[in-house]
């Protein structure tokens, strides 16, 4: 294990020529066998420019300073990675480790330097970072988001570049269409991203913020969410139609099927807009997706024409 507590690829290191503090290029070893024995260097900490990818923007205080005590005890147990960008070195990996050697004090550290492009530094900081359990959903989608703007690609390709489910990226994305101010209710972890994804089906911002709030105040469930934003749903459903709503009229209307409801369900949370799905007993019925503005429109549509389609269990 390494000092973040994450296991060590021995076959994936990469070395440098010569032990200087002078930048070198960096030369992968050529035999497979003599991977892992590859020199590395002593770096000072002052030489080694920021990873201008890094998705996270927070870190633990405690964690960094736990870190660095063990550390100082029992020295270093695997080298950060880096690479030469204009004659300086820059980081690819191990900002923790890095932040943590400032932090006890050290003036060098141990480092292996590999040559890589951007994209190639942007996809291992993803990959570095999906693993880590505190990285919060809004630094994941926004890593995600980075990566695909730079890059110009679609999630279907950033998922088969870094071999994850396409559908992890999407759900991902999708919260950061929800407002700021729930944003920052996710980031500071009063709600988690199941929360997040229930609120997606309400169309309009100020009833997402308001049920946002009921959510924290109320110390609502997942479950408890969805089912209100279902009632909601139902309720406008209700208005479109011009219904009037009464206890008395809600004992009357047809009670949806539970697996027709589970389906529904489900599709608003993989489209994160609102979804009816409407059955007669032939079997036969319609879908109907809703959508708000031209922006979502376009997401739906790339969304349903995509060649990896959303995968939906059968109720039932």
């Amino acid at each position: 294990m390494d000092d973040d507590g994450m296991p060590i690829d021995e076959g994936s290191s990469f070395g440098a020529e010569g032990g200087s503090g002078k930048p070198k290029k960096a030369a992968a070893s050529a035999d497979n066998e003599n991977a892992s024995s590859v020199q590395t260097l002593e770096l000072p900490i002052d030489q080694i420019g920021a990873n201008p990818f890094q998705p996270r923007r927070e870190f633990n205080p405690d964690e960094i300073a736990s870190l660095a005590e063990s550390i100082k005890n029992h020295q270093q147990l695997q080298p950060v990675l880096v690479r030469i960008v204009d004659g300086k070195y820059q980081l690819i990996s191990g900002e923790r480790r890095l932040r943590a050697t400032i932090h006890a004090g050290l003036k060098t550290i141990r480092a292996e330097v590999r040559e890589a492009d951007d994209r190639l530094v942007a996809e291992l900081a993803i990959i570095e970072n999906l693993q880590r359990k505190d990285l919060n959903p809004i630094e994941k989608a926004m890593s995600f988001k980075r990566y695909i703007d730079e890059h110009q690609c679609k999630q279907d390709d950033l998922a088969r570049r870094l071999s994850i489910d396409r559908s992890t990226i999407a759900n991902l994305m999708r919260l950061l269409e929800l407002p700021q101010s729930i944003l920052d209710m996710l980031t500071a972890g009063e709600i988690s991203a199941g929360h997040a994804r229930a609120l997606l089906p309400i169309g309009e911002e100020e009833i997402q913020m308001q049920m946002a709030t009921k959510i924290v105040s109320e110390t609502w469930s997942v479950r408890m969410t969805e089912n209100a934003v279902g009632e909601l749903l139902r309720a406008e459903e209700d208005a479109e139609t011009g219904l009037k709503v009464t206890n008395k009229s809600r004992q009357k209307r047809k009670p949806i099927p539970p697996h027709i409801e589970a389906m529904q369900q489900e599709m608003r949370m993989v489209f994160g807009t609102k979804v009816e799905i409407k059955a007669s007993a032939r079997s036969r019925g319609k879908i109907t997706i809703h959508f708000n503005d031209a922006e979502e429109f376009e997401r739906l549509r790339e969304l349903l024409g995509s060649a990896t389609r959303p995968q939906l269990r059968v109720a039932g």
